[in-house]
């Protein structure tokens, strides 16, 4: 087992001064005899981290901003970031078309400065919005007390804000944003440094920008269509037109027209705007809707998903119709990957499986839908090795799941890729098979714990991406030792608070509660660690949903449409004598 040192600023609120981050080894599923090693995580003190209040005043009409490029509109003319640390982005921004993504390394912080130009004696108010993993802003060389502040990590972009003097024969200041070692890249958009002009000036106003161009769709659902352009410079926000009418409005180069309806086509065009004003619109893209006719699905407001093994190790070996009335989403575990690239396929295995047959198992299918279930297809697994990761395996992956749906009549896909996932190609994949099954695709995942502890990290992008048409993110509670909670604390494996706060990570960072559910081992012989008892699972549910039976962390407000629970598996629940399902299904069920 090795250790990561990670060091946390000293005066993070309730932080821990050395907090463990293991994985456990152990297998969670069949085929998944093996488990990586995640490890410490031991915050230390930070020096200089300094808050100053007590010197903001109000800008007078002379004041003006006089950081160059603070919004990034230039890539990072007039930055200097160490160790090559920086770039631009076009998404997350927080105003115009671009922002700073600064990434840390081990020995790196990722300090991207600028020196602006000031008056002698003057007060400046520093502000700038960022997002992402641990973030600063400060000024050095002030002449007076240079000063600092800064913010844990943040799903959203969030403004830090510092104020300060400059010395009697001040005339630069160099103002700078960094991240903390180790730690996940931060965003940084909208710098200013207000205060009297030191002789440098400021950025010029804006101007009109120009029409988009470039404006393509993507593929369209029955409901909904993707719309991509090429960024404008100077551009803080877009407005898209569907067939002559204001559709939507975009801070990024794209976006998405839904409440459409099936079958039909649409003319859409897109301006750029800022505080000068709306641009010309682009030239006019047509595209069409889907048809309908994707598979018929139930999923209820609170639902129970087991997986069910397609193998004999161990477990109850079961035919779908053993399975428990309490589970609303079955998933069969698992397609595999074929010799191309993204596809995958599905056999029986009818041999470990005491002769059940391929017919039985599609009668068996009908049957569970006939009573309100949804029965899915689950890809890969701990030892799975499907790599969608370009547009042709995109494209492979999602003809191949598309055409299990129709051989099987599979209720929708499960992601369950243990050994990366590349968010654009996942995205576009998951959405082309929307495409063509149309409304109504059941589309869960199943990421461990370590994949949705931040936004910025693959799972999480691709869950965001396609937040329009996701059923529900189960998340793995198990087999991954102590985690950070939303609230920057570290809770061990186990308890209630490591499902409560770890669920508050994906409920605030972005998803809907219908689209979050609590993952966990129906038996101690599920996984190599993590099981909890289903009065636990229970617990966690209350905590969330009602604010009852929270352990030591309790959410700053309750989620009554979270969605539910998973279990690995059906098999290992039968096992066990459905002891998990006959606790927890009914409590999913009779959540508020």
């Amino acid at each position: 087992m090795g250790t990561v040192a990670t060091a946390y600023p000293a005066s993070t609120p309730q932080l821990p001064t050395e907090a463990t981050v293991e994985r456990s080894a152990g297998s969670r599923r069949p085929r998944r005899h093996s488990r990586h090693v995640l490890g410490t995580a031991t915050a230390v003190l930070v020096a200089g981290a300094l808050t100053v209040t007590g010197l903001v005043s109000t800008a007078s009409a002379a004041d003006v901003n006089v950081a160059k490029n603070a919004g990034f509109e230039a890539g990072l003319a007039n930055w200097t970031c160490s160790a090559g640390s920086g770039t631009t982005v076009s998404s997350p921004v927080h105003g115009g078309t671009s922002a700073l993504k600064a990434s840390p390394a081990g020995q790196d912080n990722a300090r991207c400065t600028q020196t602006v130009a000031v008056k002698p004696g003057s007060t400046y108010t520093l502000s700038a919005w960022v997002q992402g993993g641990y973030a600063y802003l400060g000024a050095t060389g002030t002449g007076t007390t240079d000063v600092s502040t800064w913010t844990p990590d943040t799903g959203s972009w969030k403004q830090l804000t510092t104020s300060f003097r400059t010395g009697p024969s001040t005339t630069s200041v160099t103002v700078y944003t960094h991240g903390w070692y180790g730690q996940a890249a931060y965003f940084a958009d909208d710098v200013s440094v207000t205060g009297p002009d030191g002789g440098g000036g400021t950025d010029p106003d804006p101007q009109v920008p120009t029409a988009p161009a470039g404006l393509s769709a993507g593929t369209a659902t029955a409901s909904s269509i993707p719309l991509t352009w090429n960024a404008v410079p100077g551009a803080t926000g877009y407005t898209v037109y569907r067939d002559g009418a204001k559709a939507t409005t975009s801070t990024g180069t794209s976006a998405t027209v839904t409440g459409l309806a099936a079958d039909t086509a649409y003319q859409f065009a897109v301006s750029a705007t800022n505080a000068a004003g709306e641009s010309a619109r682009s030239a006019t893209v047509s595209a069409r809707t889907a048809k309908t006719g994707g598979p018929v699905t139930s999923v209820p407001k609170h639902a129970v998903t087991g997986y069910w093994q397609n193998f004999n190790n161990g477990a109850a070996v079961q035919k779908l119709t053993d399975v428990p009335a309490h589970y609303d989403i079955i998933a069969v575990s698992f397609a595999d990957a074929t010799a191309t690239p993204g596809a995958v396929a599905f056999n029986l295995d009818t041999a470990g499986l005491n002769g059940y047959t391929v017919a039985q198992f599609k009668a068996d299918i009908k049957t569970k839908q006939a009573a309100g279930k949804n029965v899915i297809i689950s890809i890969g697994g701990e030892k799975g090795t499907v790599a969608v990761n370009s547009d042709a395996s995109a494209t492979a992956f999602a003809n191949s799941v598309h055409a299990l749906i129709q051989e099987y009549g599979f209720n929708g896909v499960d992601i369950d890729l243990e050994n990366g996932l590349n968010s654009t190609y996942m995205t576009k994949a998951l959405r082309a098979l929307s495409a063509k099954t149309g409304p109504g695709l059941v589309i869960t995942m199943a990421p461990q714990t370590i994949d949705m502890q931040s936004t910025s990290g693959e799972y999480f992008r691709t869950a965001l991406n396609i937040k329009d048409i996701l059923t529900v993110v189960n998340m793995q509670y198990y087999n991954s030792g102590s985690m950070l909670g939303c609230d920057g604390k570290v809770y061990s494996q186990g308890t209630v608070d490591f499902l409560t706060a770890l669920a508050c990570i994906q409920l605030e960072g972005g998803l809907a509660p219908s689209q979050v559910g609590i993952g966990v081992p129906a038996s101690t012989r599920g996984a190599g660690s993590g099981y909890v008892s289903p009065s636990i699972v229970n617990a966690a549910l209350d905590c969330l949903t009602r604010g009852t039976n929270c352990g030591s962390f309790k959410p700053s407000k309750t989620y009554p449409s979270l969605r539910g629970a998973m279990t690995w598996s059906t098999n290992w629940d039968a096992t066990a004598g459905n002891a998990w399902s006959n606790a927890v299904g009914p409590h999913v069920h009779n959540l508020p």
